[in-house]
């Protein structure tokens, strides 16, 4: 490490603290009603955290933050609440994180359910909007892509895309129409030089990195680095592969991403594994919440070209909630598949060949 005593006055408990999310999710959430436990407690505090700034904001005028526009002219935005620790980028992440959860694990339930979600998104969406936060809204392109490729119903999505599209628009301040403009270069302030100074500071991340190419500069030291190598401001990387790569270098670079390969490949399996089950009724649960992680996963992927989250802990308890997916979901058709060859040895002598056809299409769903 570059410099050792920061590492380990300052930065080593805050990762460590990050990574026990993997850790205490496996070995604490061990059940189907567990799970389902975790999932409406991580997502009500998800939702909490934005509808807090959000009603602060209605109510009282509360914004959190803002960005400079240039020649002395700022725009404001909403950031976390005040007692929160997140800004306005880190609050469009939020709102990014929630989403598919909701659509795939509510919007499928029962008729309050639906009219939860229906009163829900339009004030999620509603608070991107006031976060002006590009990277979220690209975030949220991602979720509503995957959706859309799920869907069977792809030209209802559509028409309720321009619709969703024309009643943000209208309700923007041209403040934050400029802002979302500057990332297709059609902005007439600061915000495009924003935009291009952003792409400028993930590239000179990169550089840094490579400053230090095999072991990096330690953990967590990202800002010292900026300071001591690049000469810049101390500030958190603004890309997540740029973050590894200086502090951790090409070989924490490497470990990480193979990390990232295993959580993809764990969704093949699931995949393989919901598509060739023939249970009666279907594993709706377990369905639904495997396309809202994958959705999340891809969200994860592209938005981390915008965030850090190394030391963060939003990647790991993921990896946690895929382990507790995928051994849940083994058990299930372990047990599906041992009361199948139940019922074989009450069905065979009464059914014969036809019931052993039936159970040459069916078997082998839990080994695979």
């Amino acid at each position: 490490m570059e410099w050792p005593g920061s590492v380990i006055r300052n930065n080593l408990a805050e990762f460590v603290k990050a990574i026990v999310f993997l850790f205490f999710t496996v070995l604490v959430v061990d059940s189907e009603k567990r799970l389902k436990i975790f999932l409406m407690v991580f997502v009500g505090c998800q939702l909490i955290r934005v509808f807090e700034p959000l009603f602060l904001n209605i109510t009282q005028g509360y914004w959190g933050s803002r960005t400079h526009l240039g020649g002395g002219e700022f725009s404001q935005r909403l950031s976390g609440a005040p007692s929160d620790v997140i800004n306005p980028n880190e609050l469009g992440f939020v709102i990014a994180t929630a989403i598919p959860f909701l659509h795939y694990l509510v919007w499928s339930g029962r008729f309050t359910a639906k009219l939860f979600y229906l009163a829900t998104m339009p004030a999620l969406l509603y608070a991107l909007i006031l976060t002006q936060s590009r990277g979220a809204f690209l975030a949220l392109l991602v979720v509503a892509w995957m959706i859309f490729k799920e869907s069977n119903r792809k030209m209802v999505l559509i028409v309720m895309v321009v619709a969703i599209a024309i009643a943000g628009w209208s309700v923007m301040s041209a403040d934050q129409k400029d802002r979302y403009l500057s990332l297709v270069g059609m902005s007439e302030t600061g915000n495009v030089a924003s935009a291009e100074g952003r792409m400028r500071g993930m590239m000179n991340e990169f550089a840094l990195g490579f400053s230090r190419p095999v072991v990096g500069h330690g953990l967590g030291t990202t800002p010292e680095a900026k300071v001591n190598i690049a000469g810049t401001r101390s500030q958190a990387a603004h890309n997540f592969y740029a973050e590894i790569l200086i502090e951790t270098g090409i070989l924490g670079f490497v470990l990480f991403m193979r990390f990232l390969v295993k959580i993809y490949g764990k969704f093949r399996d699931n995949n393989r594994l919901l598509g060739n089950s023939h249970l009666s009724p279907p594993l709706g649960f377990y369905q639904n919440l495997n396309k809202a992680l994958i959705a999340v996963f891809w969200m994860y992927v592209v938005y981390s070209t915008n965030y850090w989250g190394l030391s963060q802990y939003y990647w790991y308890l993921f990896a946690g909630m895929l382990i507790v997916f995928s051994k849940l979901l083994t058990g299930k058709l372990a047990a599906a598949e041992t009361d199948m060859d139940n019922s074989e040895e009450l069905m065979q002598p009464r059914f014969g060949r036809l019931w052993q056809q039936h159970r040459e299409s069916t078997r082998g769903v839990a080994q695979r």
